[in-house]
């Protein structure tokens, strides 16, 4: 069994197993070096030579096509499909009492600390999340129809918090359609609280939700205006400081994406790293990880994203991220430095990122796309040893 998202030319290296490349390519009729090309991505089959090759391998050709949903497929439980049906409002009946304030503020922090810092954070966000967002929603309800004005902006802050780490979960799971919506209930929570902080940190995952969908020139324009507002808003000054850092930071991936690589170095250096010198990294206010490390690692995906590899990589040499309180952002970092190995042909360096990010964050490993094209490169150009590891390593996040 394989991926759906593996390649033609690499389903066709996983069924030709152990046998010679040249064996194969001349009971097919074709090259040994039009088979390397084929299974290395280079050349796209005809359709009468992947019938032969399928022959050869002694599997049906659609194995070595995506592989197509089932005609009837049985609706399946996922924890996103939960998640789901407790935003569009399946909860408990409105006169069952709700779970109480500070119970659901510390089960919104502890999903926050492991998702944060967990290494199979995915796994215990599934389990924990939907029946958050139900008690969630539920205490919304019941708060919304109270009288008691500081229990509803005590939920409405635990709420804010909550859909804020949703987004987060969702993008990452590939429902940017639930981050959208999870990102707006942030932002309709934290206004109905009247909290600052908490707007600010709405903004900034409502930044981070038009990015993941291809949207980054709406993404800078919300961030630098969000940016503005914070500037002048009436919180404590480290709390300011941070937040309108961290909102300068998605308008400068906004600038990367849309490769204005010179305009996203020069916010970084004249909006971000003023903000970042004076936040410590541990701070994590409003959970965005903003500080002197994230920043630095910014400046190194900016430089990897315009293929700068030998400036990247003397960027992350002097970046230590044993004191970042996020899991995910350690991960990132390890991943951009393997995809500068990977873009300069060292596959011996890519491949040992790729195992290091396997020991402290596999499920992170297993979805992330990048992570599984840079294993798929290290198979296709790596010497004999580097391949089999690197397909040993397919196999364990699940490409075969």
């Amino acid at each position: 069994m394989v991926a759906a998202d593996l390649p033609i030319g690499d389903r066709i290296r996983h069924y030709r197993g152990g046998r010679r490349q040249d064996a194969v390519a001349g009971l097919v009729g074709i090259s040994p070096d039009y088979l390397s090309q084929i299974e290395r991505g280079l050349k796209v089959p005809s359709l009468p030579i992947l019938y032969a090759l399928a022959q050869e391998l002694g599997v049906p050709t659609s194995a070595l096509l995506s592989e197509q949903p089932p005609d009837e497929e049985e609706p399946t439980y996922t924890a996103e499909t939960a998640v789901g049906r407790a935003l569009f409002g399946c909860g408990p009946d409105l006169r069952t009492p709700p779970v109480p304030t500070s119970e659901l503020r510390d089960r919104v922090d502890a999903a926050w600390q492991s998702w944060q810092t967990a290494r199979d954070r995915f796994s215990k966000a599934a389990d924990a999340l939907p029946g958050l967002v139900t008690d969630v929603e539920h205490a919304l309800r019941a708060a919304r129809a109270g009288t008691d004005p500081a229990e509803r902006r005590a939920v409405l802050r635990a709420a804010a918090d909550m859909y804020c780490l949703l987004r987060s979960y969702l993008r990452r799971t590939g429902r940017v359609d639930l981050a959208t919506l999870a990102a707006d209930r942030a932002m309709r929570a934290a206004e109905d609280a009247d909290d600052p902080l908490r707007i600010a940190a709405a903004q900034w995952n409502l930044g981070h939700v038009l990015l993941a969908a291809g949207r980054p020139a709406e993404a800078e324009e919300l961030a630098l205006r969000a940016a503005e507002q914070v500037a002048t808003a009436r919180m404590p000054q480290v709390e300011r400081v941070a937040m309108e850092g961290a909102l300068q930071l998605v308008a400068v991936v906004g600038a990367a994406r849309r490769r204005q690589w010179w305009a996203a170095r020069e916010r970084l250096a004249r909006h971000v790293a003023p903000a970042a010198r004076a936040v410590p990294d541990a701070s994590n206010i409003g959970w965005t990880v903003f500080g002197p490390t994230n920043m630095a690692l910014h400046a190194l995906s900016i430089e990897m994203e315009a293929g700068e590899t030998s400036e990247a990589l003397h960027t992350a040499d002097a970046i230590d991220t044993s004191g970042l309180p996020s899991l995910e952002r350690e991960f990132t970092f390890g991943l951009e430095v393997a995809a500068c190995h990977s873009q300069r042909r060292d596959t011996a360096a890519a491949l040992l990122a790729l195992l290091g990010l396997e020991a402290i964050a596999p499920e992170d490993l297993a979805r992330t796309p990048l992570a599984r094209q840079l294993v798929l490169t290290v198979i296709r150009r790596g010497r004999a040893m580097h391949a089999r590891q690197a397909e040993q390593l397919a196999v364990r996040i699940g490409l075969v």
